[in-house]
C-alpha cells in the first residue's frame, strides 16, 4: 500500500490514515512487538512496527509496550525530525531539477483517464504537476488524493514519550526523498501507476491498514502492504529491503553496546523474509515476538 510507505516523508500522511474521520476499532490492540535477546535469553532492544495515523481514540499502548518504553534506553525512528516545512523544504530541492514530458505522457494509456478523473474530481488543472520528477508528481498526487489529513501517528507519539532520552534516526526525511529521487526513470514511473490505482479507494485502504495493525495481524498486513507498488520486484528491493539491510547494519552496534533500544520503525519493515526480526534473527539474535 502506497501510504504505508510515504507517510514518513510528512508530505500528508500518506500512510494508512489520510482516510476519514472515524472511531476506534473497540476491541483491545495488541500491535506487533519484539523482543531481541542474546544467546543467554537478555534483552538487548525491541522491534515496534508503527503505524503514521490511526482512527480518533484508538489505544494501541500496551502492557508489554510500556514495559518496553519504560526499559529502553534510546529510541530509534525512521525519521526524527518531524517539521513538515523542512521536510518540503527538502523536496522542492529534489523534485524539480529533472523534470520530464508532461505528466500524462509518463502514465500508460489506461492510466491517462485516472489521471484526469482525479484532476477533475479535485479541481486541478491538467499541468499541475507536469515541472515534478515523476517520483515527486507521484507523492504530490497521493496528497492530492488524500481523504484527510493523516492523526494519531504512533511514532509521533512515541517521540514525545523519550523526552529527554536519546532519539536516533535511521534515515532522516530528506535521505527518504534521496531514496526517490534515485530511483531509475522507469521505477519512478510504476510508482505513478501504483499511486493512482490506489486513489480509487484511499479510506478503504486506510481502515484495512489500522484494522490489520492494531489487531497484530500480520499475514493480513503483509497481504496488505504487498500489493500495487511492492508487488513490483524493483520497487520492493528499492524501497524495502535494501533499506532494511542497511538499517540492519545500523542497529547492530546499538544492540552490541548495551543501549537498549526500541526500534520503531514502520510496520512493513517488519514483514517477511527481508523484514528486521528475520534480518536480526539470521545476524544470530533471538527474535521473540512479545505480542
Amino acid at each position: 500500500m502506497i501510504r504505508a510507505l510515504f507517510v514518513l516523508l510528512l508530505l500528508c500522511g500518506l500512510a494508512a490514515g489520510c482516510g476519514e474521520r472515524e472511531t476506534a476499532a473497540p476491541q483491545p490492540a495488541s500491535p506487533a512487538l519484539w523482543s531481541v535477546e542474546d544467546s543467554a535469553g537478555d534483552t538487548l532492544g525491541w522491534l515496534f512496527g508503527t503505524i503514521h495515523a490511526l482512527p480518533d481514540g484508538a489505544r494501541w499502548e500496551t502492557p508489554a509496550l510500556a514495559t518496553a518504553i519504560d526499559g529502553a534506553g534510546m529510541l530509534v525512528v525512521e525519521v526524527r525530525d518531524l517539521d513538515p516545512e523542512r521536510t518540503a523544504a527538502a523536496f522542492d530541492r529534489l523534485a524539480r531539477d529533472e523534470p520530464g514530458p508532461p505528466l500524462a505522457e509518463r502514465l500508460p494509456p489506461a492510466a491517462r483517464r485516472d489521471l484526469a478523473q482525479l484532476f477533475a474530481s479535485k479541481g486541478v488543472a491538467a499541468n499541475r504537476f507536469d515541472g515534478l520528477e515523476t517520483w515527486a508528481a507521484a507523492l504530490a498526487l497521493a496528497r492530492l488524493g488524500a481523504a484527510a489529513p493523516a492523526r494519531n501517528g504512533v511514532d509521533q507519539a512515541l517521540i514525545a514519550r523519550f523526552a529527554g532520552r536519546s532519539v536516533m534516526e535511521l534515515e532522516g526525511a530528506a535521505r527518504q526523498l534521496a531514496i526517490f529521487d534515485g530511483l531509475p526513470e522507469r521505477d519512478q514511473r510504476s510508482l505513478l501507476t501504483a499511486v493512482l490505482a490506489e486513489q480509487r479507494d484511499p479510506a478503504a485502504d486506510a481502515r484495512a491498514l489500522a484494522e490489520a495493525w492494531l489487531a497484530g495481524d500480520l499475514a493480513r498486513l503483509e497481504r496488505t502492504t504487498r500489493r500495487g507498488l511492492l508487488a513490483d520486484p524493483a520497487l520492493h528491493r528499492a524501497l524495502s529491503a535494501e533499506r532494511n539491510a542497511a538499517w540492519t547494519r545500523d542497529l547492530l552496534p546499538l544492540l552490541r553496546s548495551g543501549g537498549r533500544p526500541l526500534i520503531a520503525v514502520g510496520a512493513a519493515h517488519m514483514l517477511g523474509a527481508d523484514g528486521l526480526p528475520a534480518l536480526l534473527a539470521a545476524e544470530g539474535y533471538r527474535v521473540r515476538r512479545l505480542q
